[in-house]
């Protein structure tokens, strides 16, 4: 045999040994998750996974892998099944890390189950098998705040969430159950308008619609007061309690930026807003300070030219960072979307929003004292539609131990959303929106 057959034989037995090996490694993924086995993983210089993380909401799934040191990784999509695999290099399957299958609740639309395994020679793979083909996200954070450095795998359904198509069928949705409700049990005759009758006009036809905003959420949990309570759980408990009391009201709806526990980012929120042509856009937080004597309710509203004061200040900061809390991917925001919201001028917007401010103000300040008489202004991300007035509503003080105890209050919770929505309803009064064109979501 001569010595170039002799290379190609090693040759041909190392790729045959790759083959092999590749197929071993990949065998486990097509096994059901019962029959599964989760091998002990004891490496020396394995990567510690201080935490794992499931945010599971109809609009997309999230799942958060934090350690205190960056971890290589990569993502696998793969068909019939449908699931997608994580693989982390270096990283050893800790406690926490190994319960994140038991945190799969059955209403995740997207996940049905977690399980892991290994490639060596030192991969860690966590195996997520889906209910439906999805559009995964993956991207890394830095570490902010408390948070050390976070993977963050979302997953999307494959047709994209749309704010206005969600808003109609569930304005739909409650329509009919309203007509089903108060049908009559005989058919009856539909009167002749009258010959002289005058059109309504467009103005009068079309409900005034208000954008609520429950701030914070998912892996953002806003201010914590001293007894845990989270100031997300908070927003969204009287967020949900101001939509039911507009929905209520004749000729105005209510939407929610978000409906349950999960992040939104801050363009986002003001992006649905503009989407269902609100009316009005109601941001709702609960405040936190580093004094706990620290009380009252406020209301903001932006300004271009600076803060009235060096706690909105401080507080613009504080909010504004929400998104690198909560977890964006940078890569993927939308430029022009950023160029819309910052450069705009918003003269208009902000007369309107300090008369809808002080109106609140007087509303709110009849259930809660005040910490401060005046509307105040800076520059909030969240308030930075061009065309929609909007304020930005602190209830009360989360680090204020009194004042938490009204927040954790279901009846306190529900004054604040009656308070918020005597104000509103007197900003509408007196100014009433003009008819839009467009969408036709009257």
């Amino acid at each position: 045999m001569s010595c170039r057959d002799d290379r190609r034989l090693v040759s041909a037995r190392r790729k045959t040994s790759v083959s092999l090996e590749r197929r071993r490694a990949f065998r486990w993924l097509l096994l059901p998750a019962a029959e599964l086995v989760v091998p002990s993983i004891a490496w020396s210089a394995a990567a510690k996974i201080a935490s794992a993380r499931l945010w599971p909401a109809q609009e997309y799934t999230r799942v958060i892998v934090e350690a205190p040191m960056p971890i290589a990784h990569t993502l696998i999509t793969l068909k019939d099944p449908n699931r997608v695999v994580l693989e982390l290099q270096g990283a050893e399957l800790t406690p926490d890390l190994a319960e994140l299958p038991l945190r799969v609740q059955a209403t995740d639309p997207y996940i049905a189950a977690i399980r892991f395994g290994t490639r060596p020679p030192d991969v860690l793979r966590i195996v997520f098998d889906l209910k439906q083909e999805t559009r995964p996200q993956l991207f890394a954070l830095q570490p902010v705040a408390e948070f050390g450095h976070r993977i963050v795998l979302d997953l999307y359904p494959l047709a994209p969430y749309d704010p206005l198509m969600a808003f109609l069928e569930s304005r739909d949705a409650a329509a009919e159950a309203k007509q089903a409700a108060s049908a009559p049990a005989r058919p009856v005759a539909e009167p002749k308008s009258a010959p002289n009758s005058a059109p309504k006009s467009a103005a009068s036809r079309r409900k005034i619609t208000v954008a609520i905003d429950p701030g914070h959420g998912g892996e953002d949990p806003g201010a914590i007061g001293r007894r845990g309570t989270y100031e997300k759980n908070v927003t969204l408990a009287i967020g949900r309690k101001l939509k039911r009391l507009i929905d209520a009201e004749p000729g105005m709806r209510a939407m929610l930026t978000r409906d349950d526990d999960y992040f939104v980012p801050l363009a986002a929120r003001v992006q649905r807003a503009r989407r269902v042509e609100a009316d009005l856009f109601v941001s709702i937080h609960a405040d936190a300070f580093r004094e706990a004597r620290a009380r009252g309710s406020s209301v903001f509203a932006l300004s271009e030219s600076g803060a009235t004061s060096a706690a909105a200040r401080w507080l613009a900061q504080k909010e504004n960072a929400a998104d690198l809390i909560g977890g964006v991917d940078l890569d993927t925001r939308d430029p022009t979307l950023a160029r819309t919201l910052l450069d705009l001028s918003q003269t208009a917007q902000i007369s309107d929003s300090l008369k809808v401010g002080r109106q609140m103000l007087d509303s709110i300040g009849a259930i809660n004292p005040l910490h401060k008489g005046a509307v105040e202004q800076a520059g909030f991300a969240v308030l930075k539609a061009p065309d929609v007035p909007s304020i930005l509503v602190e209830t009360a003080f989360i680090s204020n131990p009194d004042e938490e105890l009204k927040l954790r209050s279901e009846r306190q919770q529900a004054k604040f959303a009656e308070s918020m929505g005597d104000g509103i309803r007197r900003y509408f009064a007196a100014n009433p929106p003009l008819a839009r064109r467009g969408t036709g979501t009257g």
